[in-house]
Order: C-alpha cells, then sequence, then structure tokens
C-alpha cells in the first residue's frame, strides 16, 4: 500500500509577495506551479494543509519589538491574505502561526486550525505519512517546517519548482535545502511527482 501523502503549502500570502511588507523576490512565480500541486492532490483526494502567519500587532517578531522582520501578515489585513490566485478549494485545511506574540512561529507545526488543533493531530488523524512541501520562505518557514516533520517521523518531499527564498544572507536558501536533504528530505519536481504516484 503506498504511503498517504498530503500537500503543504508554506504561507503563500500577500505580504511575502512583491508589493508586500516582506516580499520574497519573485514569489509570485511560483503560484501557478502551487496551484497545479493544488489540483493534483485535489484529483488524487490527498489532503491538502495551507499554513499562514497569522500574528498579533505586537509581536516579538517584528523589528519594532526587538525581532529582525518588519511588520507582516497582522491578522485579518490584507497582508495576511492568501496570494488572490493561489486556488484554495474548500477543502484545504488552514493552520495558523505565528499567534503567540512571545513565539517566533516559523514551523507549520506550530500551526492549528480553526478548532486549534495543532497541525501534527491533524496530520495523525488522517494517518498521512508523507509531506510534500512548498511555499515560502526557503530558508525560513519551508526549512522549520520541513525540519520538523523530519523530526517527527514524516516522510517529506521538498517541491524545489514550488518554493522561493528570503536569503538574507546570499546563499540562505541553497544552504536550507541542503539541510532538509541532509536530514532525510527528498527533492522532487510537479512533473516527477506524476511519474511516481
Amino acid at each position: 500500500m503506498r504511503k498517504k501523502k498530503a500537500l503543504l503549502l508554506i504561507d503563500v500570502q500577500n505580504d511575502f509577495c512583491p508589493g508586500g511588507t516582506l516580499a520574497v523576490k519573485q514569489a509570485d512565480k511560483i503560484v501557478p506551479i502551487l496551484n497545479k500541486y493544488i489540483r493534483y492532490f485535489t484529483e488524487q483526494k490527498l489532503p491538502i494543509f495551507a499554513s499562514r502567519d497569522w500574528h498579533a500587532r505586537n509581536t516579538k517578531h517584528f523589528k519594532q519589538f526587538g525581532g529582525i522582520w518588519p511588520k507582516h501578515c497582522v491578522q485579518r489585513t490584507k497582508g495576511a491574505q492568501f496570494h488572490a490566485k493561489l486556488r484554495l478549494s474548500k477543502q484545504v485545511i488552514i493552520v495558523s502561526k505565528g499567534i503567540d506574540p512571545a513565539k517566533e512561529g516559523y514551523s507549520a507545526f506550530e500551526a492549528i486550525d480553526s478548532n486549534g488543533i495543532v497541525l501534527e493531530k491533524l496530520l495523525n488523524i488522517l494517518k498521512v505519512e508523507e509531506l510534500c512541501v512548498g511555499g515560502l520562505a526557503t530558508d525560513y518557514c519551508v526549512r522549520s517546517s520541513a525540519l520538523d516533520a523530519l523530526n517527527k517521523g514524516f516522510r517529506v518531499k521538498l517541491l524545489t519548482d514550488a518554493i522561493k527564498g528570503v536569503d538574507l544572507k546570499p546563499g540562505d536558501s541553497d544552504a536550507a535545502i541542503r539541510q532538509m536533504v541532509k536530514t532525510g528530505a527528498k527533492t522532487i519536481t510537479f512533473e516527477s511527482l506524476k511519474r511516481i504516484k
């Protein structure tokens, strides 16, 4: 029996896309590719999760309060909304992270759904064993989420055609990918995913 897969989309939100307060270069270019993954997982009747930063206005995550980042993805603002061209269907389970103002909230494994259930429990309920991970940003939330998934015993496929990084320092994203692979993640693209279904 094949391992049950789920798609995990990380933080494809307006503030991380061009024009946002913490824009990742060319972040919007991965949206059409992510839509292909969403369509594929929907057709295969496999679970889809979408994480989002959902920060309070005052959080240690922001420069104003001692962090390293400009204010972004504040709850119920336009910047916190998913990118308008990301085609999230009704079946997609949205999980929110960064809610606690005392925590950084990089990993989707800190996220909860609308009922307050953490991502790991949701995955276990649905008997998911393997996560296909894409989104923003490679060197922060994608990296943290993938490493947490591996540490918790999930298999991870990193969607290399559907991630973009911040690269606060040049090479950060490449280093993050190397770390994820060294820890056990496999790298795939949409075309290779279709071949191994």
